[in-house]
C-alpha cells in the first residue's frame, strides 16, 4: 500500500521556498507511488498555495492572522490535528523545522528521522536511510520503522529539485478542522524581527559567489579568493568559521546563522558542506567545489567536485580565466 506523505511548506512574503521542490524529489524516492500533499501554515497564504498546486495534486491550508510568524509550539499542536496518524511528514531540515519536528513526532506516535540526504527503499514498513553525523564527515545508514508514520527532516540540496509540473492540484482550507479547539497556546511570544546587517557588498543579490571555508588556513591566504572573485566577476563570501576567526565580516557568511543567497554561480572552496552553511543557499545555482577531502559532505551537491588544495588549485585556476579574458 502506497503511504500518504505530506510536505511542510516553508514561505515567507509571499514566496515559496526552494525546498518546497525538494520535498517532490525526496517523497519520489521515498516511495515514487505515494500520494503527495503540500501543508502551507500562515496568514494570508493563498498566494503560496495557488503557486504549489503545479507541483502537488492537494495543497491543505491553515490560514489564521495569528499565524502570521511562525511559532513552532502553536503550530505543532495544530498539525497533530489534521495530519491522519500512520502518515509521513517532511520537512527541510533547517532551524524551523529542527524545532518543529521532534515535538510533532510524539504528538503523532511516529517515528523521527532527522537529517536525511538518501533514501534506500521500504521493506515491511522499514525505511532505509542514509543521514550525516559529525558535521558530514560520516554517512550513518539506518534502518527505522514507518509502518505507524514518522517526521523526517530533508537536507536542503540533498534531492535535487525536479521541475515543476501541471499536476493540476487543488487547495483544501483546513483551518477549521486544525482551529476546532482554538488556537493552541505556547510559553513563546513573537517579539520582533530583526534584519541581517549588510556591508559593503550585499551578498544576497550577487549573481557569481566565491564563497571561502576554513580551507584556506590563513587570513593572509584570503587574497587569492579575491582576485579569483575579480577574475570570474563575482563577490567573496565565506562560511561561518571564517567570521568567528574574524577574518571576513559578518555580512559576507553564507548560512542558517548568516545570509540566504541565491546566485546563479557557488564557488566553494575549502567548505566541508554542512547543512547550516547549505541551508543558506537557495535556488540551486551552479556549484563548484573544490576540497582537498574526497569525503567532503559538499561534493553531493556540487556539480562539479575538485579534489584538490585550494591553495595550489586557485591561483592557477585564477590564472588560466584571466588569460581567457
Amino acid at each position: 500500500m502506497a503511504l500518504q506523505i505530506f510536505a511542510y511548506i516553508l514561505h515567507k512574503d509571499g514566496a515559496v521556498d526552494d525546498t518546497a521542490l525538494e520535498m517532490v524529489a525526496a517523497a519520489g524516492k521515498l516511495d515514487p507511488a505515494a500520494s503527495l500533499t503540500a501543508i502551507v501554515v500562515g496568514s494570508k497564504t493563498d498566494a503560496v498555495c495557488n503557486s504549489l498546486t503545479s507541483s502537488y495534486k492537494e495543497v491543505w491550508k491553515i490560514d489564521n492572522d495569528a499565524l502570521s510568524y511562525p511559532n513552532s509550539e502553536v503550530i505543532r499542536g495544530l498539525l497533530a490535528l489534521v495530519i491522519p496518524k500512520g502518515s509521513v511528514l517532511l520537512i527541510a531540515h533547517e532551524h524551523f523545522g529542527m524545532d518543529l519536528a521532534p515535538g510533532l513526532s510524539v504528538k503523532l506516535d511516529g517515528t523521527y528521522l532527522p537529517d536525511a540526504v538518501a533514501f534506500d527503499g521500504i521493506e515491511g514498513g522499514k525505511l532505509k536511510a542514509v543521514r550525516q553525523e559529525f558535521g558530514g564527515q560520516v554517512s550513518a545508514h539506518v534502518v527505522c520503522d514507518i509502518s505507524g508514520g514518522a517526521v523526517i527532516t530533508i537536507r536542503a540540496g540533498a534531492f535535487r529539485a525536479a521541475e515543476a509540473a501541471n499536476a493540476g492540484g487543488a487547495v483544501v482550507d483546513k483551518t477549521a478542522d486544525a482551529l476546532a479547539g482554538g488556537l493552541p497556546g505556547g510559553a513563546r511570544r513573537f517579539v520582533e524581527i530583526v534584519t541581517a546587517e549588510v556591508g559593503d557588498v550585499d551578498i544576497t543579490k550577487s549573481e557569481i559567489l566565491v564563497s571561502v571555508g576554513r580551507g584556506i588556513c590563513e587570513q593572509e591566504n584570503i587574497e587569492i579568493i579575491r582576485e579569483l572573485a575579480k577574475a570570474v566577476g563575482g563577490d567573496v563570501s565565506c562560511s561561518r568559521p571564517i567570521v568567528d576567526a574574524k577574518w571576513l565580516e559578518k555580512s559576507r557568511q553564507v548560512g542558517t546563522s548568516g545570509q540566504t543567497v541565491k546566485p546563479k554561480v557557488y564557488m566553494a572552496l575549502g567548505i566541508s558542506g554542512s547543512f547550516q552553511h547549505l541551508g543558506g543557499i537557495k535556488g540551486s545555482p551552479f556549484m563548484i567545489a573544490v576540497n582537498k577531502n574526497p569525503k567532503a559532505p559538499i561534493f553531493q551537491v556540487a556539480d562539479i567536485g575538485v579534489v584538490e588544495d585550494l591553495l595550489e588549485f586557485v591561483p592557477m585556476l585564477t590564472e588560466k580565466i584571466n588569460e581567457l579574458k
